[in-house]
C-alpha cells in the first residue's frame, strides 16, 4: 500500500485539551473526510502534520519521509486549503499568484491558467472582491498548480451556499481520478463526506473514535427505535447515545443484526448517516 500520509499515536497536550495517540492512513487515489464536533482536535491534527506546532509523541510520514526532516521537500508537494483566508486583500489573483509561484520548483503556469478558466475566477478582481466560495476555488486552484499529491483542506465548505459546495465536492471528485494524489477533507460537515469521502477518521475530545472505510462504517453503524420496555440494563450496554421520549427510545448500534433477531417487529432498523454516527457517539460520551 503507498501511505501518503501516516500517523502513528500523535499526541500533542495543552493546558485545557489533549490529542491522544491519534493514529491513521491516507493512501494515494482516496479521499478521507476527518470528522469531530468542533473543539475535538481536528485543526490541532492538521497543524501537526503540517509542523505548524510541535507534537510531544508519535511518528508523522508523509510520502514515506519524516515531515520534519525533509520538510520543504514535503511541502512542495502537499497543497495547503485553509478554511480561513490567508491571501493579501488588496492584491488580485494574479499579482497573488505570482508572489506564491516562485516559492515551489514544480509551479505549473499552464496547469494554473486551465485551472482559473476552468473554475471561472477573475484574475483581475481583488482577493477582498471574492466570495468564500471563490476564495475557496482559487486556493484550490494555488495547490493544483505545483503539483500537490497531498491536498489538506480544513473545513473547505464552511459557510459556503449548497450550490458552491456541490461544485467544489465535483472538484475534487475529479481531483482524485488521476489515482496519485490523496485528499484529507476536514469538516463537522458530514453531508460533504457522505457524498464523496472513502475513508472517516473520526475524534473525538481529542480521542480516536474510528479510522474505517465509509463503507465498513455505513454497513456497521444502525439507527434502532423501539417502546422503552425493551431497554434492559443488557440491551442498553449494547446501544450508544439513547434517546428516550414519551412514546420510546432511539439509539446508535454495531449489533443490528443480532437485535432485529431478537426483537423482531418490536423494533425499527435504519440507516444512518455520518452526521447520524457523530451525533449519537458524541450524546454517548457526555
Amino acid at each position: 500500500m503507498d501511505h501518503i500520509l501516516e500517523l502513528n499515536n500523535v499526541s500533542k497536550k495543552y493546558k485545557e485539551f489533549q490529542l491522544n495517540n491519534i493514529s491513521f492512513n491516507l493512501e494515494k487515489g482516496y479521499i478521507m473526510g476527518l470528522i469531530g464536533p468542533n473543539g475535538a482536535g481536528k485543526s490541532t491534527t492538521i497543524k501537526l502534520i503540517m509542523n505548524l506546532i510541535k507534537k510531544d509523541s508519535g511518528e508523522i510520514k508523509i510520502f514515506g519521509k519524516d515531515y520534519k526532516k525533509d520538510e520543504i521537500a514535503v511541502k512542495e508537494r502537499i497543497g495547503f486549503v485553509y478554511d480561513e483566508n490567508y491571501f493579501y486583500e488588496d492584491l488580485n489573483l494574479l499579482e497573488m499568484k505570482n508572489i506564491i509561484a516562485p516559492f515551489y520548483k514544480n509551479w505549473d503556469e499552464e496547469a494554473f491558467q486551465k485551472h482559473i478558466k476552468v473554475f471561472n475566477l477573475p484574475l483581475k478582481r481583488k482577493i477582498k472582491e471574492l466570495s468564500r466560495g471563490m476564495k475557496m476555488k482559487y486556493s484550490l486552484a494555488l495547490a493544483l498548480s505545483h503539483k500537490a499529491d497531498l491536498i489538506i483542506m480544513d473545513e473547505p465548505t464552511s459557510g459556503l451556499d449548497p450550490i458552491i459546495r456541490n461544485e467544489l465536492l465535483g472538484i475534487l471528485y475529479d481531483v482524485i481520478q488521476d489515482e496519485e494524489k490523496g485528499i484529507l477533507f476536514s469538516t463537522h460537515n458530514t453531508t460533504d463526506l457522505d457524498k464523496i469521502a472513502d475513508y472517516i477518521t473520526f475524534i473525538n475530545n481529542g480521542e480516536m473514535v474510528f479510522s474505517e472505510s465509509k463503507d465498513e462504517i455505513m454497513n456497521k453503524y444502525k439507527i434502532i427505535k423501539g417502546g422503552k420496555e425493551i431497554l434492559t440494563d443488557d440491551i442498553r450496554k449494547s446501544l450508544i447515545g439513547i434517546k428516550e421520549h414519551n412514546y420510546g427510545f432511539e439509539a446508535l448500534t454495531t449489533n443490528s443484526v443480532l437485535l432485529k433477531r431478537e426483537f423482531k417487529d418490536e423494533i425499527i432498523i435504519e440507516n444512518a448517516t455520518l452526521g447520524d454516527i457523530m451525533i449519537y457517539i458524541v450524546r454517548g460520551n457526555k
